[in-house]
């Protein structure tokens, strides 16, 4: 029998959408979670009772809220208020990127985070990639094992842990402790060069595909994860937007071809 894996709806996949169109949208896409995007110039007190309406009358809630971006000098205030909305809004996790080259600093402002998200039950993410300073998953899990917090979490995205040459051994060395969702998606096996940022950032802000349509190793990944580890589908894509402008139709297209590839392969997984 094959596990059940929730699904979320990752924020990216709607740059246009509201956070109330986020979570309805998802919804409507029959997602068991949706993902928040948080604008601190934008968010206000209306639009946090705004969002937890909107959860209660859907029944959807936040698998995570994001993005807290490390960048050099002082800790930013609006990161602690994103963690402290994402606390009310029911959120169970917060992703965390870092664009700070000085990696001691990094460690003190995250460990910051994770303690004041400990507090409320919320864990941290740590994201790597080749657009952020933590570019590789062992860079990111030397970090975490330095910081050493209960609320930790590290977030394993496909495409960036391919594009930086990560192995399935480092994947399976990785604490079960800290892999509380995995961010899912397909391109083609080789993709954006990885000396070139721009390209990177580019495919994967619009080059994304559905799982199962590229030459990404979504099964070796899966096989590793926790049994039920929520899936966030992260398919950021222009032709998902190009093809479905409307946002509900776009939630409902995500979740069908995310939903059939689980079917087949979290079936094989199991067996």
């Amino acid at each position: 029998m094959a596990r059940a894996n929730p699904l979320s709806m990752c924020a990216g996949i709607m740059p246009e959408a509201t956070p109330v169109q986020l979570v309805e949208s998802a919804a409507y896409g029959g997602f068991d979670y949706s993902g928040m995007w948080f604008e601190p110039d934008q968010w206000t007190a209306a639009t946090t009772r705004e969002v937890k309406a909107a959860i209660a009358a859907t029944g959807v809630p936040l698998l995570d809220i994001e993005v807290v971006w490390i960048q050099p000098g002082p800790p930013n205030p609006d990161h602690l208020r994103l963690i402290d909305i994402g606390m009310e809004l029911g959120a169970l996790n917060v992703l965390c990127v870092s664009s700070d080259p000085d990696m001691g600093a990094t460690r003190d402002k995250l460990a910051l985070l994770m303690e004041h998200g400990a507090a409320g039950g919320i864990r941290v993410n740590l994201e790597f990639g080749l657009f952020s300073e933590i570019r590789t998953i062992g860079e990111a899990c030397r970090m975490l094992r330095e910081i050493n917090s209960p609320s930790a979490g590290l977030l394993i995205d496909a495409l960036h842990w391919t594009r930086h040459g990560g192995t399935l051994e480092e994947i399976a060395a990785v604490p079960r402790k800290w892999l509380s969702y995995i961010q899912l998606c397909d391109a083609p096996a080789v993709g954006a060069d990885p000396a070139d940022p721009d390209a990177i950032l580019v495919e994967a802000l619009d080059g994304r595909m559905p799982m199962g349509h590229g030459g990404l190793d979504l099964h070796g990944i899966m096989s590793l994860m926790p049994e039920g580890i929520p899936v966030a589908v992260e398919e950021r894509s222009l032709r998902l937007r190009e093809d479905f402008p409307d946002l509900k139709a776009r939630a409902a297209e995500l979740a069908r071809t995310s939903r059939a590839w689980l079917e087949v392969h979290g079936a094989q997984i199991s067996a």
